[in-house]
């Protein structure tokens, strides 16, 4: 049985019609209770037709209850309704502020061109700060070969160990991997065709060409653009960047210069090295699924694959790794200084990463299309 203080409505047949009676408390205490919610949105949905009101009979009345009806009422006040002055206090002041419902807008040609164009504007706006960032690149490693001597090499090293050293157990992970996966595929289709011998073709080029550089390269704007976006954005949101433009120190040869180096030298190794871990696991997935023992791959693989592939990866990979920085680098130099745009700089430091060092690829790919094949 309900108790009495449970909000309920009981309804009353009138000469004008059908009249609401409430009863009970209606309070936040008791509305927020999901079984009494549901039992006053079915008995409110039965009082649609209903041409009077009277609230005298609550026990209690707060806010939320004087909301909830003030929303059934469609925010307008019903024909007929009988409540005590406190009441209608509460309910005046419900109605004096209700919750905002946004219109929906149209905007006019106008007002979409100016959308567009300010748009346009904006990423006008970003180009030319990365060209602007690539010219202070330069400038500052045409500085750094006239006076090696005051080149941050500390910063250089330490990147140069984050970046690159402590990257080399997931990307041999994960090169190993798309190494299996790779081989038990191709396994499958070979040994239809009799062909087993040509996964040794398959496998060498597809990773030492392709694959290779490019797993190492979009784990590295994964892990390491982003790292190097949050750290640029935090000096912005501590305000160190302020700092150092005072003390006269350039951020683009202290900063930027000694990422991209590292990221220079560091990514062509870590290609190099994922090639040899996903080998290694297309070496034993072959060996376990067509009997191709490892030592057959040591014989044939220098002879179907030219060495120009390899050069080729190397190459490519310098360009992704300088991409890389230089992409992390402009965004975070671009971090306002609160956390939300730090988040946002991240973000979108990750996704143009790996965008850029995708299309970098595939422009390699249509250009050197005839190199090593």
């Amino acid at each position: 049985m309900p108790s009495d203080t449970e909000p309920r409505i009981d309804t009353q047949k009138t000469a004008q019609g059908v009249q609401a009676v409430l009863r009970g408390e209606w309070t936040a205490a008791s509305l927020t209770a999901g079984k009494t919610w549901r039992a006053v949105t079915a008995a409110l949905g039965g009082t649609t037709g209903a041409a009077a009101w009277d609230l005298r009979g609550l026990d209690a009345l707060d806010h939320l209850g004087a909301l909830t009806l003030w929303n059934h009422w469609g925010r307008a006040w019903p024909a007929q309704l009988a409540v005590r002055d406190d009441q209608r206090a509460l309910l005046e002041r419900v109605a004096a502020y209700p919750p905002a419902e946004l219109p929906a807008r149209r905007l006019s040609l106008a007002q979409r061109v100016d959308a567009l164009g300010l748009w346009v504007m904006q990423a006008l706006g970003q180009v030319r700060d990365f060209v602007r960032l690539m010219g202070q690149l330069l400038l500052d490693f045409l500085r750094l070969l006239g006076a090696p001597h005051w080149g941050p090499w500390r910063d250089f090293s330490g990147h140069l160990y984050r970046i690159g050293a402590q990257a080399l157990p997931i990307t041999a992970l994960v090169g190993f991997l798309i190494g299996v996966v790779l081989a038990y595929l191709m396994s499958q289709v070979l040994r239809q065709f009799g062909a087993e011998t040509f996964i040794v073709n398959i496998l060498g080029l597809a990773l030492i060409r392709e694959l290779g550089p490019l797993l190492a390269a979009v784990l590295i704007a994964g892990r390491s653009g982003s790292a190097i976006t949050a750290q640029i954005g935090v000096m912005r949101v501590t305000e160190e960047l302020d700092a150092m433009r005072v003390l006269g120190i350039p951020a683009g040869f202290r900063l930027v210069l000694p990422r991209a180096l590292a990221l220079a030298i560091a990514m062509p190794l870590l290609a190099v090295w994922t090639t040899l871990a996903s080998l290694v696991g297309g070496m034993l997935a072959s060996d376990l699924t067509l009997g191709i023992n490892p030592g057959y791959f040591y014989e044939a693989l220098p002879t179907v694959v030219p060495v120009a592939n390899l050069t080729l990866a190397v190459a490519k990979s310098v360009v992704f790794g300088v991409s890389i920085a230089l992409i992390g680098c402009h965004y975070g130099l671009r971090v306002k200084p609160n956390t939300e745009s730090l988040g946002q700089g991240t973000t979108a430091s990750v996704v143009a990463s790996i965008t850029a060092v995708i299309l970098i690829d595939a422009l390699f790919a249509i250009l050197f299309k005839s190199v090593g094949m």
